[in-house]
């Protein structure tokens, strides 16, 4: 193919005899593409995306996350869903582990045994404290690792997510891995995700980890409901002072981040036994402090479920 007709193919303009307008021609086509850049660029976003599709059955997701692993999300996740069935016992609440490479849920929520398939050919997820519970750690032998490409990590969240019969709920917590990886962008992009909470604790590194993560969540325009602090301090067992054994900047970050700090853990030794013996801390310690601040933030999620709910129902009617 020669110059001109090469010009011809790519600008759509007529065959140009004179070589010196080449230049002029293509400069044209160029400034024209440049001003229609960003435009050009959302739709062929837009046709490479998935479309969001809703859960059959589902009303609510909750994303629970953190930037780095070992901040206590896991125990978050299982005591917020719990928390919320304690205070709304009419409410159907689900959790999804979607860490695929470390499920945690088994473990906190005391769930074995392979799940059935009911008539549907739909996974029917476990039940235990009244939340419905689905994790790849119940499709593995606990002793076998994960070893698969990302790929396949997507093809089993579309198992846990569009192939369990979660219907009727609520509302489903979904426990992410740490990180900001291919598991938050499928949910995100697949799921109609209502909000995320974002659990840290009080080290630098963790919190630099943090806003990675908020950072995440906001390029992907999933709403953050707020921080849940872990560890944030020890009391001393004799004269009750607070000790902030790894820092107390996570007031500074949040506030860089303009995100509040909807509820905070000090460090309990007990914490250990309950996530050990299966038994959240709402039912193993239902009169500690943490019991009550888990309930407390249940009624916050509640809530903003319950507003979000309204002004989607007044945008419509406008």
């Amino acid at each position: 193919m020669n110059l001109q007709r090469m010009i011809y193919k790519v600008c759509g303009q007529p065959l140009i005899t004179n070589t010196k307008n080449v230049f002029s021609v293509l400069s044209i086509r160029l400034k024209h593409d440049k001003n229609d850049l960003e435009e050009h660029k959302k739709k062929v976003m837009a046709r490479g995306l998935p479309e969001k599709k809703p859960l059959p059955g589902v009303k609510s997701i909750i994303l629970v996350a953190s930037g780095k692993g070992g901040v206590g999300k896991t125990t978050t996740a299982v005591n917020l869903a719990c928390a919320m069935k304690v205070i709304e016992p009419d409410k159907e609440i689900g959790l999804l582990d979607a860490d695929v490479f470390g499920p945690s849920v088994p473990l906190m929520m005391n769930i074995s045994g392979e799940p059935m398939l009911n008539d549907n050919h739909l996974i029917e997820p476990l039940l235990n404290y009244g939340v419905k519970c689905m994790s790849m750690g119940l499709l593995v032998s606990g002793e076998n690792a994960v070893v698969w490409r990302g790929l396949m990590v997507m093809q089993a969240l579309d198992r846990l997510t569009r192939h369990v019969a979660w219907g009727p709920l609520d509302c489903l917590i979904v426990d992410t891995p740490p990180g900001t990886g291919d598991t938050h962008l499928s949910l995100a992009q697949n799921l109609p995700i209502d909000g995320a909470i974002v659990v840290t604790t009080p080290q630098s590194a963790a919190l630099q980890v943090t806003k990675r993560g908020v950072n995440m969540f906001e390029k992907l325009k999933v709403p953050i409901i707020g921080l849940v602090e872990n560890m944030s301090h020890a009391m001393c067992s004799k004269c009750g002072t607070k000790n902030f054994i790894f820092g107390n900047e996570t007031k500074k970050t949040a506030n860089e981040m303009r995100l509040d700090i909807i509820e905070s853990f000090e460090v309990d030794a007990n914490m250990s036994e309950c996530i050990n013996s299966g038994k959240p801390a709402i039912y193993a310690l239902p009169d500690s402090t943490h019991a009550e601040k888990y309930r407390q933030l249940a009624n916050r999620v509640f809530k903003y479920i319950g507003d979000k709910n309204i002004t989607h129902a007044k945008a419509k009617e406008q």
